[in-house]
């Protein structure tokens, strides 16, 4: 069971609270599915509220940190969900995936207990944010753990695959969040909500060359129209397993 969140979940709950924009989308894309099922849920963003919810987290960790409110959790892993075969409408698994040890398992246990679709957000290695240009090594990061786009057919069968852009004051502080305020970067706590800069060295000198820039004004001759967009392509897709057939 992967439970590395013991470790690194330490400020999710203040830093990565769920965007009502983001939510949205995901809403719409579980359709009218009255039971959802939650795989990696964490401590409960972007659970629906008007629907039967049963959230799946390895982490106690994260478990404890759920709200009483939130849907009721089973400690398991997304290999192995202890339900029986298409219980449920609807799952979702909201950035999680790649910190799964064998992904393929886990959407094919996620298709075996649900009726209807299946409603992922992830990311799509091959894209470049500009964060990347000062940290190279998070698309080593990204290449090793995030699924490539055409995997996840080869794993649920057919699939829709959506673009979810970022408002510029997004309220979730995923690791690409802050793409309009790059200054947040520097911040240490602020880093803390993302599990990549966990996961990298190297980061130092590439924040060091980020503050420069910003200092000197570098940064806005290379990006600063950004400054003026309010939602960014950031990479990250909503991946919609298609209902079963003759559900």
């Amino acid at each position: 069971m992967d439970a590395r969140y013991d470790t690194i979940g330490i400020n999710y709950e203040q830093l990565r609270l769920p965007d009502h924009r983001i939510a949205r989308q995901i809403d719409h894309a579980l359709g009218t599915a009255p039971t959802v099922l939650n795989v990696g849920a964490g401590t409960g963003s972007y659970e629906p509220t008007d629907r039967q919810v049963t959230a799946v987290e390895p982490s106690i960790e994260m478990i404890r940190k759920r709200k009483a409110s939130a849907a009721p959790v089973v400690q398991a892993s997304a290999g192995d969900l202890p339900f029986d075969d298409q219980s449920f409408d609807a799952a979702m698994a909201i950035l999680t995936i790649h910190h799964w040890p064998d992904k393929a398992v886990g959407l094919r246990e996620m298709r075996r207990v649900t009726r209807g679709p299946i409603v992922l957000l992830t990311f799509d290695p091959s894209h470049r944010p500009w964060l990347t240009d000062y940290l190279p090594e998070l698309v080593s990061l990204d290449e090793a753990q995030m699924p490539r786009m055409s995997q996840y057919a080869e794993w649920l069968g057919s699939v829709t695959i959506e673009p979810v852009l970022v408002p510029h004051d997004c309220t979730d502080g995923f690791l690409y969040a802050y793409w309009r305020r790059p200054e947040a970067y520097l911040d240490k706590r602020i880093r803390s909500g993302s599990s990549s800069f966990w996961s990298i060295s190297g980061l130092q000198a590439g924040l060091a060359q980020l503050s420069n820039d910003l200092e000197t004004g570098q940064w806005d001759t290379k990006h600063g129209h950004l400054r003026d967009q309010l939602e960014y392509d950031a990479g990250y897709r909503l991946v919609i397993g298609n209902q079963l057939q003759g559900s």
